[in-house]
């Protein structure tokens, strides 16, 4: 095909694309798009066809792009197709689990641009293939729709938000509930092969116009399932065990929707001086305080401890747009200076806070203060460190792949956790990550410490002396073709490392080829001798690299804690500094 050719049949399907286009703004802004092209804009072009590039996936994180026209981006075509297509499997499902009853589904949606007609106009797509629906009142935290799936007993939900992507960006995460899960997932997002069936569907969807929207039919739901919630997230605080509140916490939900939820959740639990980042406390799709809305990002933190610093606050809690995830910072006493936690060193003191809280409640009833039914899990790239703390209480401990798809649905879930700040501290309440529940026990942890003179830094270095230091970074290549992605792995394949740290590689995983306890994933796992490990996988969301390290010291005493992170942060850096050699960076 010749390039004139190649440019008439991408003018011709833009065109096209733009005349049923129900969207007036994404019709006008393409035929715009258009116009540039025929003018000769190779800015245009490369917008043109990046719009036109295949269309965008259905996958295990559902939809998840750039807003525009276009099948590569989220708009209203690709929105009522999606829908279309995932009413159609639920009907299917409901009707072969069991004949006769009528799915139900519920669909939440966050501040972003366009998520309120995203989920208008799934309700209405929903309600006329059958299927009795429930629309979110309002811009709502994610939780707050996984917890809808269940409490509704529905079979499934849809939840529109993009997270922590930048602001252009919107997503449709799905949700399988009652008749439409056959294993531990209900409730929990989508994995293979619901997938692959939903996007099945999808891809049989006929033409835009024979896709029905009911012009009402769906109930919209009053206050009552978000009561409900922070009701129940509330009384996860157990005061007759944990009774100190006395704690100053700042909390910012970074221009997202979980403010208003988090500090009526807080305030119920007894948390009661809480302060909000003023200049982020209210939903704003242009998250204009922040470069990136992503707690992880540098300076995303900045204003709230800004605020932590002229109040002299004990903790600050920061959640993601959609509240599904929690960060925590605090004053580091080595240091006297603010920083953020990671999220290995959050999972672990949740970790060790919801034993504790197991044996203090299996005290109370007479039975044993340690050991018993529930398994603690946590994602392959998050610390080892979670692990050992299970052991130590008596539970076992299970490995998932990276994300909450798979941690959710380990059987006998007591909490789980990954390095990427989410936590699911209540899986019969939420069974996802939830950054508001989270909250409430960091805050709960954090006030115990405060009333026995510590800090939780100070908790850390106790289960470091029990346990080991457990040091992690994380180093990210961000690219902008994502061929480059498959080159790197295929070099790490085809040339594996023989050492990092100077310490010799003893185990060497291709994660892709999977194994009795791990479904197979784009991954490689390396392990040295002295148990510095190394991961790298492909981001399933961004177009990244990404490469996950953790080292162990082994320390006798608190006095040689100081001298521990010391070597583990050298150690760290030589790792990395092997990482990047090895990517050829």
């Amino acid at each position: 095909m010749t390039s004139s050719d190649a440019d008439f049949r991408l003018l011709t399907e833009a065109r096209e694309w733009a005349a049923q286009d129900p969207d007036p703004e994404t019709s006008a802004s393409l035929l715009e798009l258009v116009r540039l092209v025929e003018d000769g804009s190779p800015a245009a072009r490369q917008e043109l066809e990046d719009s036109f590039r295949g269309t965008l996936q259905f996958g295990t994180a559902g939809l998840r792009a750039a807003l525009g026209p276009g099948p590569n981006r989220m708009n209203r075509v690709v929105v009522r197709r999606a829908a279309a297509g995932l009413a159609d499997f639920l009907v299917r499902a409901a009707g072969e689990a069991s004949p006769g009853t009528r799915p139900r589904a519920v669909v939440g949606y966050d501040a972003r641009y366009n998520s309120d007609i995203f989920a208008a106009e799934t309700a209405a797509i929903f309600t006329a293939a059958g299927i009795e629906t429930f629309l979110m009142p309002a811009a709502l935290p994610t939780p707050l729709l996984a917890y809808a799936v269940r409490a509704l007993e529905c079979d499934g939900g849809v939840m529109v938000t993009a997270s922590h992507n930048p602001p252009q960006d919107n997503g449709y995460k799905v949700y399988l509930g009652r008749h439409a899960v056959a294993d531990s997932g209900n409730g929990a997002q989508i994995v293979a092969p619901y997938d692959s069936e939903i996007a099945a569907r999808i891809n049989a969807v006929g033409p835009l116009d024979t896709i029905a929207l009911a012009p009402g039919g769906w109930t919209v739901l009053n206050g009552s399932v978000a009561a409900g919630y922070q009701q129940a997230a509330a009384a996860l605080a157990l005061p007759e065990y944990f009774p100190a509140r006395d704690l100053r916490i700042v909390l910012t939900p970074m221009h997202g929707v979980g403010g208003e939820t988090a500090l009526a959740v807080l305030n119920a639990a007894g948390f009661n001086d809480v302060t909000l980042v003023a200049e982020q406390a209210q939903p704003d799709p242009d998250f204009p305080t922040v470069s990136f809305p992503n707690p992880e990002e540098p300076g995303a933190l900045d204003l709230a401890l800004e605020t932590a610093g002229r109040l002299d606050a004990d903790i600050v809690v920061a959640n993601d747009p959609d509240a599904d995830r929690a960060a925590v910072a605090a004053k580091d006493p080595d240091t006297g200076a603010w920083r953020m936690l990671r999220g290995d060193e959050v999972g672990a003191l949740l970790g060790a806070h919801v034993a504790a809280r197991l044996a203090a409640a299996g005290e109370s009833a007479g039975g044993s203060a340690a050991g018993s039914e529930g398994v603690f899990a946590n994602s392959i790239v998050s610390s080892r460190l979670l692990a050992r703390i299970a052991a130590a209480a008596g539970y076992a401990h299970e490995e998932t792949l990276t994300g909450f798809k798979w941690i959710s649905r380990v059987p006998g879930l007591l909490y789980g956790y990954e390095e990427a700040l989410g936590y699911c501290v209540a899986p019969d309440l939420v069974k996802d990550k939830d950054g508001i529940s989270a909250a409430v026990l960091i805050a709960e942890l954090a006030a115990a410490a405060k009333a026995d003179g510590k800090t939780v830094f100070d908790t850390l270095d106790e289960l470091y002396l029990q346990h080991g230091l457990h040091a992690s970074d994380q180093l990210s290549i961000r690219v902008a073709d994502l061929g480059l992605l498959d080159a790197m792995m295929n070099r790490l394949r085809v040339s594996p490392p023989e050492s990092f740290g100077s310490s010799a590689v003893e185990v060497f995983t291709d994660l892709a080829e999977g194994s009795g306890q791990l479904p197979p994933t784009d991954g490689l796992l390396y392990l040295t001798r002295d148990l510095t490990r190394v991961i790298i996988r492909p981001s399933g969301t961004e177009p990244k690299l990404k490469c996950y390290l953790e080292v162990i010291h082994h320390v006798g005493s608190a006095a040689e804690l100081p001298e521990a992170r010391q070597a583990a942060r050298a150690k760290l850096d030589e790792v990395l500094r092997d990482v990047s050699e090895a990517l050829g960076l």
